[in-house]
C-alpha cells in the first residue's frame, strides 16, 4: 500500500500487548494529531522584542493533540489505538517511544515530509503560545485499507482537525461509529474547521476563539450539524455544554481545582476531552462527562507538557471544584 508517497509501506503497529489483537475491540480510535513539541519557558507573554532572551532549559517531548487525547484515554483504562502519519526521523522516534510507554497501540503510516513539530512558549503562569509546523503535503489522503479495519473495531473515533481526517466521516457514519472532534480556538468562521464542526456527534472548542460569540457558535453547530453535544472550554472559568435536550442555553460546568500548583496548561484541553470521552463510554450524562473532563484538565496542568495524566480512581474522586 502507498501512504501519500512513492514509498509503499504497511502500517507499523506498536504499543502494549493488550492492544495488539487484530480483532480486539477499540474503545477510542484517535486519528491524526501527533508530533513533537519544543517547550521554551519565557519570562512573560508576549515575549519582549529583543535580540535574545534568556530562558530556562529548553525541552523537547512528543505531544500534540492526538497524542495527548490517546494517552489520556489510555491512562483512564481505555483500549486506545492511534492512527497517524509520522516520519522516519528523530521526532518520529520520540512519538513512537512515548506512545509505547503509555500503552497506546500506534498504527503509524510513513510520512516522507517528516513528523509534525511545534514550538510552545510557556510563561510562569502556565499560559502558552504555540508555533505549529503541520508538515503534511496538501491533498494528503489516508487510504481506506489503512483505517477501515480499525474503524470497524472502534466504539468511538476521535478525529483531530488534521486535514486528511475529514475524509473518514463518511465511513464512520456508514458504520454507525460516533465521532468527536476538537475545533480548538475556532472563531466560527474559518472554513477548515466547518466539516468537523458540522459532521461530528461530539464537538469541543475553546471559547478563546469565538470569545463573546461562543454561545452563538455552539447553537449554530447544533442547529446546522449532527452534534449531540457541543462543549466549550474556558480554562479556569470552567466549561459549558449544549445538547439537543435543552432550551438552547449552554449548561455551565465549574472548573476543578488543580490538586497541585499549575505548571503548564499545554495539553489541558486534550485531557478534558479524554475525561469527557471516558464518561461518555461509561454511559454518563453530558454534564457528568464535563465534570470528569474538568478534573482531567485540571490534573493535567500540574505537570509539564501533558505528562500529568489522571487515572480512573482519581477522576472518580470527590469533586475538587465549586458548585
Amino acid at each position: 500500500m502507498s501512504y501519500g508517497s512513492s514509498s509503499s509501506r504497511a502500517p507499523h503497529l506498536t504499543g502494549s500487548p493488550s492492544a495488539d489483537g487484530r480483532d480486539a475491540p477499540i474503545d477510542v480510535l484517535v486519528v491524526g494529531g501527533t508530533g513533537v513539541d519544543t517547550v521554551v519557558r519565557v519570562p512573560a507573554l508576549p515575549v519582549p522584542l529583543a535580540d535574545s532572551v534568556g530562558v530556562g532549559p529548553i525541552r523537547e517531548r512528543a505531544g500534540q493533540t492526538g497524542g495527548y487525547v490517546a494517552l489520556g484515554c489510555r491512562a483512564l483504562g481505555r483500549a486506545v489505538t492511534l492512527l497517524d502519519y509520522v516520519g522516519d526521523d528523530g521526532a518520529g522516534r520520540l512519538v513512537r517511544e512515548q506512545l509505547a510507554a503509555g500503552g497506546v497501540h500506534f498504527a503509524a503510516l510513513h510520512s516522507p515530509a517528516g513528523t509534525r513539530r511545534a514550538v510552545n512558549l510557556v510563561d510562569p503562569a502556565g499560559h502558552r503560545m504555540s508555533f505549529f509546523d503541520a508538515r503534511d503535503p496538501g491533498g494528503l489522503r489516508m487510504p481506506r485499507e489503512a483505517y477501515l479495519p480499525l474503524l470497524r473495531r472502534a466504539r468511538h473515533v476521535h478525529l483531530t482537525i488534521t486535514d486528511f481526517t475529514r475524509h473518514l466521516f463518511d465511513d464512520a457514519e456508514a458504520l454507525g461509529v460516533p465521532v468527536s472532534t476538537d475545533l480548538h480556538d475556532w472563531n466560527g468562521v474559518d472554513e477548515h474547521h466547518r466539516d468537523f464542526a458540522l459532521r461530528a456527534q461530539y464537538v469541543f472548542l475553546s471559547s478563546a476563539g469565538a470569545g463573546s460569540a461562543t454561545g452563538a457558535v455552539m447553537r449554530e453547530i447544533l442547529r446546522a450539524g449532527r452534534a449531540r453535544a457541543v462543549v466549550a472550554t474556558a480554562g479556569a472559568a470552567g466549561s459549558s455544554v449544549l445538547t439537543r435536550d435543552g432550551d438552547g442555553t449552554p449548561l455551565s460546568v465549574p472548573a476543578a481545582t488543580p490538586p497541585a500548583p499549575v505548571v503548564d496548561t499545554n495539553g489541558a484541553g486534550d485531557a478534558y476531552v479524554s475525561g469527557f470521552l471516558h464518561g461518555l463510554l461509561s454511559g454518563r450524562s453530558p454534564r457528568e462527562c464535563a465534570l470528569l473532563g474538568a478534573r482531567a484538565g485540571a490534573h493535567a496542568c500540574t505537570g509539564e507538557g501533558g505528562t500529568a495524566l489522571i487515572g480512573p480512581a482519581e477522576i472518580e474522586g470527590p469533586p475538587s471544584g465549586a458548585g
